[in-house]
């Protein structure tokens, strides 16, 4: 094929940039002749993603290498501009790639806000592989000192060979600069300050880790959106009432929820136990928040609040409890936020409302070992279907599937709903054991959630493994492929 140049992009002494293409006025290339041999990008050719430019032509000789790619129409991600839900798609997305790459043992050594663009389609593009390798095995240390002053982690500079976790310290600082002062969010801080500490054993040490950390907080927002909309109620409910009173109710004395009681792990199910807090920041309910964090160790001693190691942490509303032993208990299963081999322990608090309620302390569970690092996941939820049953309160509908056999009672199935845009609806989590009680098929779906007049529905199910140290929970890769939704529901 032959091409004419349009424009140059770029220029300096390693490479030439131009914008191409076809002869005739056909479709637009970016071409790149690199000094020297850049092999990367023959394995890249074979290794497509929807996150990456596409590599039509690649040749490479001893004194260049000159590569063909899809041209991006797209601009560098403006934090300040960005919505929070923006950003943490954008964050989510970098992450897979990396995890995509990473698989195929290939280390950018250059992530930096420049080298990522937000195409057209609402989708990032990693771009501009010159300094990527693949490690070998016969190296202690980098022979090519490639990178970005900044973000390039000290073993990039020759003190060892790099990688996948080079990566994750120049993701790190990448985020701290597209988040901006959003990085000084307690969650967003401590997931940065992880990816950047000076010793690789002491990072995230892949970047499937990241995005669990990023999107356990996406979790968050979801289990909390009934609880919030009820807190608004009440606030519309209660404003004219309270508006004249504001210095005062800033200043007032709030009645300090009490702390959970017997925090613990149910034996080796990867849940954590409670005792159900039944004073509540809404007087008349029991839908009571709590909050937790989690932390690994090396060995079975206890933690203490104040120490720096609590790597993650959540909110869940708390309006549903069962009797365990005869007392009102609270379970959440941790199994997915488990990341490594050791010791866990999380601690957990009610939270009150800020008007009547304060949040109580934080009391820390007993220790659980995992040792599952690498277990094996459980199967995928096959032949996915909506199904619908009259309970006696008229039609409800269910996310159902045909394996269910495959799974023990203590497995639960969290239920993802979305619409025709692909934007989360709704969620729900039941385990194997109350859907078999209760003869159900699957996991119920309120369906006011589901009458969005011209819209249309679908939904996936990843199982959460209550046998963590025997079964990962079951895959959910990122983009979810097709075969992992369910057929469509029309309204």
């Amino acid at each position: 094929m032959e091409y004419e140049v349009i424009k140059e992009l770029s220029q300096s002494e390693k490479s030439m940039v131009h914008l191409i293409r076809e002869k005739g006025g056909g479709e637009s290339f970016v071409r790149k002749i690199l000094k020297g041999r850049h092999e990367i990008y023959q394995v890249l050719q074979g290794c497509p993603h929807p996150y990456l430019p596409k590599l039509y032509e690649v040749t490479v000789s001893d004194e260049s290498t000159t590569v063909i790619e899809e041209y991006i129409e797209g601009e560098i991600p403006d934090g300040q501009v960005l919505s929070d839900r923006q950003l943490r798609r954008m964050i989510k997305e970098l992450c897979t790639v990396l995890e995509f790459l990473h698989g195929k043992g290939i280390i950018h050594r250059d992530i930096k806000p420049s080298h990522v663009l937000l195409a057209g389609d609402g989708h990032i593009r990693l771009i501009d592989f010159d300094a990527a390798r693949m490690p070998k095995n016969d190296l202690e240390r980098d022979t090519r000192l490639l990178g970005t002053k900044g973000y390039a982690p000290p073993e990039q500079y020759g003190f060892a060979q790099t990688d996948e976790r080079a990566d994750i310290f120049a993701l790190g600082v990448t985020l701290k600069q597209l988040l901006g002062d959003r990085a000084e969010k307690k969650t967003y801080k401590r997931i940065i300050k992880k990816c950047t500490k000076l010793d690789p054993d002491k990072r995230y040490q892949s970047a499937r880790q990241v995005r669990q950390a990023f999107s356990q907080r996406e979790r968050v927002v979801c289990c909390g959106a009934l609880a919030l909309f009820l807190a608004v109620l009440l606030g519309c409910m209660t404003l004219p009432h309270l508006k004249h009173k504001e210095d005062s109710a800033e200043s007032a004395k709030l009645q300090v929820l009490p702390a959970p009681g017997n925090p613990r792990w149910d034996g080796e199910s990867g849940c954590g136990l409670w005792t159900n807090v039944e004073e509540s920041g809404i007087p008349g309910t029991d839908n009571v928040k709590y909050k937790w964090m989690l932390c690994r160790k090396d060995t079975a001693d206890p933690p203490a609040l104040e120490d720096d190691i609590w790597e993650r942490q959540g909110d869940m509303n708390g309006n549903f409890w069962e009797e365990v032993d005869g007392v009102p208990t609270f379970e959440l299963n941790l199994s997915m936020e488990l990341w490594e081999n050791g010791f866990y322990y999380f601690a957990v608090a009610a939270m009150g409302d800020g008007v009547s309620y304060a949040d109580s302390p934080y009391v820390i569970s007993d220790a659980f070992e995992y040792t599952g690092e690498d277990a094996p996941p459980l199967p995928v939820p096959e032949d996915l279907a909506w199904k619908m049953a009259d309970l006696g309160e008229g039609w409800v509908f269910f996310a159902t599937w045909g394996n269910m056999d495959d799974y023990e009672d203590t497995d639960s199935f969290n239920v993802t709903v979305y619409d025709k845009n692909g934007e989360y609806v709704t969620n729900n989590i039941w385990d194997k054991g109350y859907i078999v009680e209760n003869g159900y098929e699957g996991v119920r779906i309120r369906p006011e959630f589901l009458m969005n007049k011209d819209n249309k529905y679908r939904f996936t199910v990843q199982v959460q493994s209550s046998r963590p140290n025997e079964y990962h929970s079951s895959p959910m890769p990122e983009p979810i492929p097709e075969e992992y939704y369910s057929p469509w529901y029309c309204y």
